[in-house]
């Protein structure tokens, strides 16, 4: 293949160019707070409503400016601790989005420095969130197939989050962070059926599958929880699961 060497050096003189001036950035922390309500078949994602420029009425992912001397996940869990009050929370940085132009306050007649987004993403059980009831707030759970045009790229954030998620149930026990102690076998295939759809897998496959792994402990005590015989409650064992971290997981 030939190559145009003028061509070749134009390009290196114009990323030479580009690469002169190095730029002043803000660095700010967005979560995407997944929620999961098993009883209603429901997989809610916690929105933003804005009421200040730019992008004011649009809804937008929860997030703030890190602050002088903070780190990135003290500014997520900050950010989770003004909105919500949970139990049982997953979080875990997802990735950093930081194309040039993904914030109008980047054009020069405004503050005319990149904004850079750290992003995170949050997993709760809907029945344990409770959302912190401030109007200034203006907080709102949206079902994740439901969420309407968001401010920024906070679409892109939450589609890249929800991959995450999906991906993250294949070989992580990040369902567990978020259970119980004590958990029904049942309530385990209700949150993934949740996450994943009711037909990635049949019960009594995941059951199966599940117990094979070995890294549930029977705790020998049967519960009642809604119809039918009652079910036997187990515990996560983490020591069991270590061989199996980043592998994964067949009954997925």
């Amino acid at each position: 293949m030939k190559f145009n060497s003028e061509v070749v050096l134009q390009s290196n003189h114009q990323v030479s160019e580009v690469n002169s001036a190095l730029a002043d950035f803000k660095v700010g922390v967005d979560n995407v707070i997944f929620s999961v309500d098993t009883q209603h078949n429901r997989l809610l994602v916690l929105l933003r409503k804005r009421k200040e420029e730019p992008f004011s009425n649009y809804w937008s992912l929860p997030g703030t400016l890190v602050r002088q001397g903070e780190s990135l996940q003290a500014a997520a869990y900050r950010t989770l601790a003004e909105k919500i009050q949970a139990n049982n929370l997953y979080l875990e940085q997802l990735y950093t989005f930081g194309d040039p132009g993904r914030d109008p306050r980047e054009a020069p007649e405004s503050f005319g420095v990149r904004y850079l987004s750290v992003s995170y993403f949050a997993l709760l059980r809907y029945e344990e969130a409770k959302i912190i009831a401030k109007p200034a707030l203006n907080l709102s759970w949206y079902q994740v197939k439901e969420v309407p045009q968001l401010a920024f790229d906070h679409n892109q954030i939450l589609e890249y989050g929800y991959r995450r998620l999906r991906n993250k149930l294949e070989y992580s026990p990040v369902a567990f962070d978020v259970l119980p102690e004590e958990f029904t076998l049942n309530e385990v295939y209700q949150l993934y059926c949740t996450i994943l759809g009711e037909n990635f897998s049949d019960y009594s496959n995941f059951r199966s599958r599940l117990l094979k792994l070995g890294f549930l402990l029977d705790t020998g005590i049967k519960v009642c929880r809604g119809a039918g015989r009652p079910a036997s409650l187990y515990r996560f064992d983490a020591e069991a699961f270590a061989p199996l971290k980043d592998k994964p997981l067949v009954f997925i």
